[in-house]
């Protein structure tokens, strides 16, 4: 064989290729593109890449290859982007070093930022890994500005966490950058708890992301690839039966077809793929099957000086063996980095797979003899753990995992630090004298794997290792040790949601041990979650703001300056329950100040987002906003775009961009790097997010939302109760106001169940009424008495569980702001409406009421109070308002609100300028008989029942069905209707 598959034409793959050139050409152009390219494995994907970079080299582009490694390698966070450093020029070496972050994946181009520790920081959160995401970002931008830049990430399936979530913000930032970044992955690696799969989901959301699928060759693709793989080399009826056996896999091809030179029949060969791979490397002598089975234990890749020190061949030998394993295609020499990859990873797991017992230990144990003697070396603490463990010599892993675990924390890559002290915590009670090998103690070490899983996003992790922590520092003399380890246990519950009684009990006992002591850093912390556990509880304001004042006074005297900033931002919140807004403002300032002072940025982002609540609740959305955006741009300035508090400034930008009318800008602020950041926190902003799209009637995606999201939404009562009132919204405006009441119906009984009088119920309260209000009128057109009553019942009943929330509810500015006032105004004038009352003065106020910012909500009141007016016989000032509600929805491009208003002018014969005369009429692409049979199939007749109504065999009502779903992009039925109705091709 002179050649194999790199060196023929493509084959079968042009329509795929197009894909990637038109996406090549839309980054050209400024606008920024990622493509997914998925299949499995073997298939031929890096072929594809391959062509591409070719084409896009030919165009003048710039293109950076960045491959990730499998779990055996040596774990090393950030390896692909760390190897598209490795392949910039010297002339642009000076952009590398203009961001010092970076130093953390080119530590000999930039001196990695210091590691700053201290007691009092504990509770900061490290900015490593979150600048260098903005690094990186920033860095592919700027060459882009040059030319077209194609990013290459291959084997995305092999990724650590932290290239995934590195990956994951580059995606979400992806805009008018002249980027493509491609990415590949093997679906057939993708098991059900992948942790690549949860990241693909959230991906394919995103605009500029596209997934492209490489299916296998079809049987006339696979014999004329197999053909030009064999150069004439093979007769037909071998052809053919490779091709079969290849079952269009092009790598599989190749191997069958390269074990089959030199042999009589390719019938001997084994069926499973180890068996073809492993056949292929049989073929080599000696020397190069040893060389070859040593290369497999380091990982996909080794080292030409590795393999000199731990093959034990001499030079010649070592020298001839791996010309013989290059030129058979076993092994491929990487020009520049003086090491050899296998060429293809399936080749390395069948021979890694095939080694005895102890032939894998003994060349892991001399892998790992090598590594320890370079410790010095980014990566070598992880390779010797890795290794050291796979040998069995577990003293060397454990204090190997505990070194490649703080070297991963310095680096901001929190999950793999998580992985490796976690793996120290399992080694412990395996080896003698832990402690001393380790160089930490057991709960030092428990004290760091719990911290490490709260960074990672683990808190439920967090909980139980911090609850081990307590276990093991019960009997320890020092009374400080176990009152911080009860504090940290305390806050992971807060943080988890979860058991508040249990965390009321350890931050008591944490009190109790710190009492009596002088003040220090730890009892300042002690106090200030003493106070948020307390207010959490509902314990007296008068009780709980004693132990932040308490904690004021003791971080002053301690020089716990971020406790002293945390303990004032608490205090302010008090000051804001007792309806002292402006006193609030003037506290939460100083704490910033304060905060920043200190340099304790996640206090001083919780300062920003107190402040940004305190100006939303009092109605001042302007000046709300400036603050919002001031306080998102300096949580993207200090690295901190996607902590907590960053998230919640964000969140707040979703909801005050969509309440002033941006809607553009709330659907910008709500784009997330999903996996960069907790999955419930990604879920809340999305959820937010749903409020434009329900505006706007993009339905389809609100349901896919619902599936994406949806787990995570249940288990989260918080974030419930968002989704739920969306949901409400959109069945609304599709016509079914029993599935909207059922919807609020649950999201007021979640509500209830969390917190009885929680201010947020005046809003889900009053969509419960407009909900009954909707569902009596239905009943009134259909002349169901009965169900009318039912619905005016059920509705009063939301009405009176709005007014209690009013008289019971404890709004945190200490008074009802102006968006619960302009819902309670609402809440009574659908009440009115519910009755058949439809009260003109009562929607003014409603519009008054929400003229306070909400553009949206006031242009809703002015369709209500339209449809009043025009009862009362006032045209005119119906017209008015009318115009003044469809501009709005023009503006907004409030697509179903828009299409009422138009609706309710044609009725009315309202004059609405020329919207009404130039608006499309409905095209119905169904026939009279599909409209037939979709009408039966909406009120829940199944095949068989539609059939016999119309008087149709059940086999043609199938039929039917295929052309609707056809017609309207269905899925389902289910879904066919659902279209219908949007469409208003179902009444």
């Amino acid at each position: 064989m002179s050649r194999l598959g790199s060196g023929i034409p493509l084959v079968g793959r042009s329509s795929q290729l197009r894909r990637l050139r038109s996406a090549l050409q839309q980054a050209q152009r400024g606008t920024a593109a990622a493509v997914l390219l998925a299949g499995d494995a073997g298939v031929g994907k890096s072929r594809m890449v391959a062509e591409l970079s070719d084409h896009a080299l030919a165009e003048g582009a710039r293109v950076l290859v960045g491959r990730c490694l499998d779990a055996g390698e040596t774990g090393l966070p950030y390896l692909p982007y760390v190897e598209l450093l490795g392949q910039l020029g010297e002339d642009e070496v000076h952009l590398v070093k203009a961001r010092p972050a970076l130093g953390r994946l080119a530590p000999d181009l930039v001196e990695a930022p210091p590691h700053v520790s201290g007691a009092d920081r504990r509770l900061e959160q490290d900015l490593g890994q979150l600048q260098l995401f903005d690094a990186v970002h920033g860095l592919i931008t700027e060459l882009a500005t040059e030319r077209c830049v194609v990013v290459v990430l291959e084997d995305l399936h092999w990724a650590d966490s932290s290239t995934r979530y590195l990956t994951s913000f580059l995606l979400s930032r992806l805009r008018s950058q002249r980027v493509l970044v491609v990415a590949t992955y093997r679906t057939d690696d993708l098991h059900r708890r992948h942790p690549l799969r949860p990241l693909l989901a959230e991906l394919v959301r995103l605009p500029a992301v596209e997934r492209l699928d490489l299916a296998p060759f079809d049987a006339k693709e696979a014999r004329s690839f197999v053909a030009q793989l064999a150069e004439r080399d093979l007769p037909e009826e071998k052809i053919a039966e490779i091709a079969a056996k290849s079952e269009g896999n092009a790598f599989f091809a190749e191997e069958l077809v390269a074990a089959w030179a030199g042999t009589d029949s390719c019938r001997n060969m084994p069926i499973g793929l180890a068996d073809v791979l492993l056949a292929r490397v049989e073929a080599l002598g000696p020397h190069a099957q040893q060389v070859v089975r040593t290369a497999s234990v380091a990982g996909r890749w080794v080292r030409h000086s590795r393999l000199q020190e731990v093959c034990d061949l001499a030079e010649a030998d070592l020298e001839a063996a791996l010309r013989e394993a290059v030129a058979h295609h076993v092994l491929v020499f990487s020009e520049g980095e003086e090491r050899y990859v296998f060429r293809h990873a399936l080749l390395r797991e069948a021979v890694y797979g095939d080694l005895l017992p102890g032939e894998r230990v003994r060349l892991h144990s001399a892998y790992a003899q090598r590594a320890a003697g370079t410790l010095d070396k980014r990566g070598s603490a992880a390779a010797l753990a890795h290794h050291s463990l796979e040998s069995h010599d577990l003293p060397r892993a454990l204090s190997a995992s505990v070194r490649a675990a703080s070297e991963a924390k310095a680096s901001g890559a929190y999950a793999e630090a998580l992985y490796y002290y976690e793996q120290a915590l399992k080694l412990w009670q395996a080896v003698p004298d832990p402690a001393t090998v380790a160089g930490t103690d057991e709960p030092t070490l428990t004290r760091k794997v719990a911290y490490m899983a709260s960074q990672a996003g683990e808190v439920d992790r967090a909980v139980a290792y911090a609850r081990s922590l307590v276990q093991l520092t019960e009997e320890d003399s020092d009374r400080t040790v176990l009152a911080d380890s009860l504090r940290m246990y305390s806050q992971y519950l807060l943080w988890a949601d979860a058991k508040l009684e249990n965390a009321a009990t350890a931050i008591e006992r944490a009190w109790e041990l710190v009492r009596d002591e002088p003040d220090s850093a730890v009892k300042a912390w002690v106090l200030s979650v003493r106070s948020r556990v307390a207010t959490h509880l509902g314990v007296a304001d008068d009780v709980a703001m004693g132990y932040a004042e308490e904690a004021l006074r003791v971080a002053k005297a301690s020089g716990a300056h971020g406790a002293e900033a945390d303990a004032q931002i608490s205090l302010a919140i008090f000051d804001e329950f007792a309806a002292r807004p402006e006193k609030a403002r003037e506290r939460q300032l100083i704490a910033r100040d304060r905060a920043v002072q200190a340099g304790a940025l996640s206090v001083e982002l919780r300062a920003w987002y107190n402040l940004c609540v305190n100006l939303y609740d009092q109605g001042d959305l302007a000046s709300a906003q400036v603050m919002i955006d001031e306080g998102a741009a300096r949580a993207e300035q200090v690295g901190l775009t996607w902590s907590v508090y960053g998230l919640e400034v964000r969140l707040l930008q979703v909801v005050v961009r969509y309440m002033l009318g941006d809607w553009d800008g709330a659907e910008a602020a709500a784009e997330l790097p999903g996996r960069a950041v907790p999955d419930l926190a990604a879920a809340e902003v999305a959820a937010a997010d749903l409020h434009v799209k329900v505006g706007r009637g993009r339905y389809a995606e609100v349901r896919s939302m619902l599936r994406q999201f949806g787990e995570q939404w249940r288990r989260d009562p918080l974030t419930l109760v968002l989704i739920d009132p969306c949901v409400t919204e959109m069945e609304l405006w599709r016509g079914r106001p029993a599935e909207a009441a059922a919807r609020i119906e649950n999201a007021v009984r979640v509500q209830r169940e969390y917190d009885e009088w929680g201010i947020r119920g005046i809003w889900l309260g009053t969509l419960g009424v407009v909900s009954y209000t909707e569902l009596a009128k239905q009943a009134r057109h259909r002349g169901n008495t009965e169900a009318e009553q039912d619905a005016v019942r059920s509705g009063m009943e939301m009405l009176e569980f709005v007014r209690d929330t009013v008289r019971l509810g404890r709004p945190r500015s200490g008074q009802l702001g102006p968006e619960g006032r302009a819902w309670v105004a609402r809440a009574e004038a659908e009440a009115l409406r519910l009755r058949g009352r439809n009260d003109p003065e009562a929607w003014r106020e409603t519009v008054r009421a929400f003229g306070y910012g909400h553009v949206y909500q006031e242009a809703v009141a002015r369709w209500r109070l339209a449809e009043a007016l025009l009862q009362s016989g006032d045209r005119e000032a119906a017209t008015t308002e009318l115009c003044l509600a469809h501009e709005v929805a023009e503006r907004l491009d409030a697509v179903p609100l828009r299409d009422a208003l138009r609706q309710f002018a044609k009725r009315g014969r309202l004059a609405l300028g020329e919207a009404v005369a130039q608006e499309r009429p409905v095209i119905n692409p169904l026939t009279p008989r599909e409209r037939a049979v979709l009408d039966l199939v909406a009120k829940g007749n199944t095949n068989r029942q539609v059939g016999e109504k119309l008087y149709i065999s059940e086999k043609t009502v199938s039929v039917h069905l295929t052309r609707i779903m056809a017609k309207l992009r269905a899925g389902s039925r289910t879904e066919a209707v659902a279209a219908a109705y949007e469409r208003h091709l179902l009444t």
